[in-house]
């Protein structure tokens, strides 16, 4: 049928495109056959993440189509591409958690206006990432410590450290860029790259340790600007003053910088160009300077006594006397060495040995000098600095004196304490990273800024080794405070034009770094606190509504202050370098760990990265953490282990899809493939379980008891899977299988049970059974143990399904080689939080399982629960058996096993069958001829029963009263049957009433655990259920000597019985005798499980069995092995 549509009903006036698109809901009825699609319903759906338009016309258009239908139904969680691709641009470069906190503002304020849009973000490559590394980078120590450490290292030497720490940031910059361009890298820099690839907790605790660093570091910069030299003051008073001056100057700097960046980052912009070309012109003087030494060098000279360099303060001219018009004078200098001013007077015996000399300082590039700086002249403290090359005389037993007025090692130098100085001068290098949420494409200006910047102050640090080496004389170099020169900064002295070029540009290169570190650490401080990774800090996530970070900035020059009233940069510094570097090894960890694990979303635009630098670098930032100094960095990586640790407990729990996840699947994929090679030796065997659940019409477990129990064996760890199984199909039970494992979830947390959870569906509960059994576990982590509690209501008719269900499971745990723990009357085992303080584990070994018995009381006894309780084991002796050779032999293996536990061998000789025993197997058969006939149709089953009842009426009546009656004294169970001989009439209406679905199906005794061993079989047969009264059972053979005489009376009935289930069940009643004499007061008995029937027509009294075989017994666990040895004696 054709498909027309109509414009008539069309309003001319409406606007074309409006028309148009109306034209496919306007379709014309009096066409025959007409159809039509109709995309969408026109009501706006809000519940997908990406479709944001409430607007319904808007809707329907980006639902409308004629290619869209198949798409219809699945368009509320698979929106359109064109709707996907048009949110993703609008996206704003705001931290992941940052829109769930925006999105709670908004909604506690919706009342209020609207909040300012923020301002997209602007800053390019050279503004946002070049110079302000470079600022970064560019610290006081080139200027301060430079020259000293050339002078004690060498050339050599330092130019090997400036090497090492430069290839380490820029081997962090590699990766750095690799991670930055893999993705957007909204606020938070390198914590966001490290928390992404790494995951919450490693990014947490490594983003507040570099938070720290950072802010730690603006202290370290501030320093320096606010050191006033105190003139007149010596000794203690001048340490006093200096530090109580640093404390009131460095407020003010801090307070000034912290205004700055309150203001606004484009402020801090504005000044920090400023302070960095006044760094730029200081470096650029410093390299003037040297050029001009190589035409003009300067007049720089070093007083020398001997080869000993002496403090210029205190004497005015380099010589011992000076030649006057009235002849020889002393000089000050005389003064300083003798106890008197005249030329007789007794002086210092070097320095009558030895000559004044003075020589240049700066003796220029051209000079030669490098040759004698090349290599190191490490010194202990107090050490004099000595001039190389020049001859000097010295007593044999010459002691220092007066040395007090020769420059000398202030502190004890090593390579390693070189390193540790100088490393604070490279960092710097996430600046630009740090500032990520402003630049307005991150992905290109951090790879390209960084690097270059890296690469910028590498070449400076590197040339200025060499040119120092190169110009300055070593006395001068290890000099560190300038005392031979008058105290001036021998950089100073070498720059050009003038000295202060240097002052103001070391002041400036503080301030800037301050500002940088002021601007970075509070948007890294707020990244973390919007994540919510760290529960109490999420109060520094909030700031402006141009979204500057307010509280963390306040936070941040709270630490600052502190650091500044500590005033004690020694005590703070080194441990600034160990969060730097732990910064950077994580950065370096985070790219090679993604390299390697080959993850599908790993793509960094950014190519010129490996594994193997990444590695590399991240061995040379953990060697240099305990290169600078191994104390801090155990402090620091103790710091960041307490965050870790903390996050992993207390904080928010997100998914990232970090690479630690993919360290997880690889090393569990190889671990598996392992597992695969070979059975486990029975030395590592432990009960891994696969515990099965039942859950009511709610899907709430029905034994949480179950869980319990496995909580209290699983000492010997190992797998845990939680598994129940609903009937039905997938499709439609798939909301119930959630509701399940959730249940299951809450209760395996409850109880406190480590493990795997798994919910199976099919379309009956015997195969959802079986599908667990098979399926569960994964290659060679399968579960070799399965729990599964007793089928409590197995007589009720209408719950017949369940006892088969439960005997084929046996089967099919037999077949699949698994062990068997069934416990009967789970409800009364002990929860977790009970305690036996006394009482006894007692295992009756009747067959050898793999040891099963044995390991089982061990590993319950590891429990709190169980601790105190002792282990008993019994074994039955035959006849035939030597019960005193037994009991030696047992104990002799338990000693061997390392286990703990008394030894008993119970003898059971051979007796006869008692009536009882045959009167309980002829209510059996009576009974499961019965079960037999549920499914027939009405009219059979009143025939059947009927000749069940006429026949069993006769037999009663032929019956002696006393044997009778002591039957019933022993096995009835229904209150209201006190006698069949005076009311035959009521075991006709059991009978009849066991056919109706709630009432038991038969007087039969539910018995507790049975047993029966034939002399054909090395089996034995047990069971257990819960006695349905509580009425004891007598043991076997307690009929009355009239009964057992009577018996031959009787013969008729019993005749026709199974002489193999009389046989069992003569077992099961002696066994259970015994039992429950030795054990009735045990806190647990364990005993053999025996095999079900060959002959699945007997599966009736296989439970009967078992439910006899434990009668009279509170809490039993039955065991049956896997048919492997689960216990050696060999170490």
């Amino acid at each position: 049928p054709s498909l027309s549509y109509s414009q008539k009903s069309l309003s001319p006036s409406l606007p074309h495109r409006e028309r148009r698109n109306r034209d496919a809901l306007y379709l014309n009825p009096s066409d025959e056959g007409f159809a039509f699609l109709l995309l969408g319903d026109g009501n706006p759906k809000e519940s997908s993440p990406f479709i944001n338009s409430s607007d319904a016309t808007e809707k329907s258009q980006k639902y409308d189509g004629k290619h869209m239908a198949l798409f219809e139904e699945e368009m509320e969680t698979s929106p359109m591409v064109s709707t996907m691709i048009s949110s993703l641009a609008n996206y704003s470069s705001l931290p992941q958690g940052s829109k769930e906190h925006e999105e709670e503002a908004d909604n506690e304020e919706e009342d209020k206006k609207k909040k300012k849009p923020v301002k997209a973000p602007q800053l390019g490559t050279l503004m946002g990432v070049y110079l302000p590394c470079i600022q970064n980078i560019f610290g006081v120590i080139l200027f301060l410590r430079m020259t000293w450490m050339v002078g004690i290292g060498g050339v050599i030497g330092s130019f090997i450290i400036v090497f090492m720490c430069c290839s380490t940031t820029m081997l962090t910059a590699i990766s750095m860029s690799a991670i930055a361009t893999n993705g957007v890298v909204p606020a938070g820099g390198s914590y966001y790259m490290i928390s992404r690839s790494l995951g919450p907790e490693f990014g947490g605790a490594v983003g507040i340790c570099f938070y720290l660093g950072t802010t730690f570091a603006g202290y370290l910069y501030i320093y320096p600007a606010a050191i006033f030299k105190m003139e007149g003051l010596e000794g203690a008073e001048a340490e006093a003053a200096m530090l109580n001056n640093m404390r009131v100057y460095g407020t003010i700097v801090l307070s000034f910088m912290a205004t700055v960046v309150f203001v606004g980052v484009k402020y801090v912009n504005k000044l920090a160009l400023l302070f960095l070309a006044c760094v730029i012109l200081s470096i650029l003087a410093v390299y003037a300077g040297v050029i001009k030494t190589a035409i003009e060098p300067p007049d720089f000279p070093v007083c020398l006594l001997g080869n000993r360099p002496l403090i210029s303060k205190g004497f005015d001219v380099c010589a011992k006397t000076l030649e006057s018009g009235n002849g020889t004078v002393t000089t000050k200098l005389w003064s300083v060495f003798c106890d008197s001013p005249f030329l007789n007077a007794t002086c210092d015996e070097y320095f009558v040995n030895n000559n004044v000399s003075f020589i240049q300082g700066i003796p220029g590039v051209m000079s030669g000098i490098l040759k004698e700086n090349l290599f190191g002249n490490y010194l202990e403290k107090g050490d004099l600095v000595a001039k190389k090359g020049i001859a000097t005389v010295e007593g044999p037993d010459d002691t220092l004196t007066n040395s007090n007025r020769y420059v000398l090692a202030d502190i004890t130098s090593f390579f390693t304490l070189l390193v540790g100085i100088y490393f604070p001068s490279v960092t710097g290098i996430m600046a630009g990273s740090n500032r990520s949420g402003d630049l307005r494409d991150a992905q290109k200006s951090i790879p390209i800024g960084t690097i270059m910047a890296i690469t910028t102050t590498s070449i400076v640090y590197m040339s200025a080794v060499i040119l120092f080496g190169a110009c300055i004389e070593g006395v001068v170099l290890r000099d560190k405070f300038g005392e031979g020169v008058n105290g001036n900064l021998v950089i100073g002295t070498l720059a050009w034009p003038s000295p202060w070029v240097i002052v103001i540009g070391s002041f400036f290169s503080t301030c800037g770094a301050g500002l940088q570190s002021l601007t970075g650490a509070p948007r890294l401080m707020q990244a973390i606190s919007r994540d919510g990774v760290v529960p109490i800090l999420r109060v520094f996530g909030h700031g402006k509504a141009n979204g500057e970070p307010t509280w963390a900035l306040l936070l941040t020059a709270g630490i600052c202050e502190i650091g500044i009233l500590i005033a004690s940069l020694d005590a703070v510094a080194p441990i600034l370098s160990m969060f730097f570097l732990m910064c950077y090894m994580f950065v370096n960890l985070a790219c090679a760990l993604q390299t390697l694990l080959r993850t599908p979303n790993w793509r960094p635009r950014f190519n010129y990265y490996h594994w193997a630098l990444s590695f590399l670098g991240m061995s040379l930032c953990l060697s240099l953490m305990f290169i600078c100094s191994w104390f801090y960095a155990i402090v620091a990586m103790v710091i960041a282990g307490s965050i870790y640790k903390y996050i992993e407990f207390r904080g928010a729990e997100k998914e990232w899809g970090d690479g630690i996840r993919g360290i997880s699947l690889s090393a569990a994929r190889y671990a598996l493939m392992r597992l695969e090679e070979g059975p486990p030796h029975t030395k590592n065997w432990r009960p891994q379980l696969l515990v099965l659940v039942s859950t009511d019409v709610e899907q709430n477990v029905e034994q949480p008891r179950l869980l319990s129990l496995t909580n209290q064996l699983k000492a010997g760890k190992g797998l845990t899977i939680v598994g129940t199984a609903l009937a039905g199909t997938y499709l439609e039970n798939h909301p119930q299988a959630q509701r399940a494992e959730q249940s299951l979830r809450k209760l395996m947390e409850t109880e406190k049970v480590k493990g795997f959870c798994q919910v199976t569906i099919s379309s009956n509960m015997r195969d959802a059974t079986s599908h667990l059994l098979q399926a569960s576990g994964l290659g060679g982590l399968m579960h070799n143990t399965v729990l599964v509690s007793w089928p409590r209501n197995w007589k009720q008719a209408d719950d017949l399904q369940t006892w088969r269900d439960f005997i084929e499971l046996v089967r099919e745990t037999t077949a699949a080689h698994l062990a068997l723990l069934v416990p009967k009357n789970i409800a009364a085992f002990p929860s977790n939080g009970e305690r036996f303080s006394e009482g006894h584990i007692d295992v009756w070994w009747i067959v050898h399982d793999g040891g099963m018995l044995m390991l089982l009381p061990f590993l319950l006894r590891q429990h709190k629960v169980w601790r105190k309780c002792k282990m008993r084991i019994f074994t039955v002796a035959q006849m035939d058996d030597n019960s005193i050779q037994m009991k030696k032999d047992l104990t002799t293996f338990l000693y061997h096993l390392r286990i703990d536990a008394e030894v008993e061998v119970v003898e059971m000789h051979d007796s006869d069958i008692s009536a009882y025993t045959y009167e309980k197997t002829l209510v059996m058969e009576q009974r499961s001829q019965i079960l037999k006939q549920i499914n027939l149709t009405k009219t059979e089953r009143e025939r059947e029963i009927q000749s069940i009842t006429d026949s069993s009426r006769g037999s009663i009546r032929r019956k002696n009263p006393a044997v009778v009656t002591t039957q019933l004294s022993v096995t009835e169970e229904q209150p209201g049957v006190s006698s069949k001989v005076e009311k035959p009439e009521e075991e006709v209406q059991l009978i009849h009433d066991s056919t109706s679905p709630t009432s038991p199906a038969t007087p039969l005794t539910p018995a507790s655990e049975g047993g029966a061993q034939t002399p054909g079989s090395a089996q034995v047969q047990m069971t257990w259920t819960e006695k349905a009264d509580g009425e004891p059972a007598k043991p076997p053979g307690a009929s009355t000597p009239q009964g057992i005489k009577d018996i031959f009376n009787m013969k008729p009935e019993w005749e026709n019985l199974n002489q193999s289930n009389v046989r069992r069940m003569h077992t099961a009643l002696r066994l259970n005798g015994v039992i429950v004499k030795k054990s009735s007061e045990a806190k647990l008995v364990l005993l053999n499980m025996p095999g079900p029937p060959n002959n699945r027509s007997g599966d009736e009294n296989y439970m009967e069995f078992l439910e006899v075989l434990t009668e009279g017994l509170n809490r039993v666990l039955l065991v049956r092995g896997g048919g492997r040895e689960v216990i050696t004696i060999y170490s």
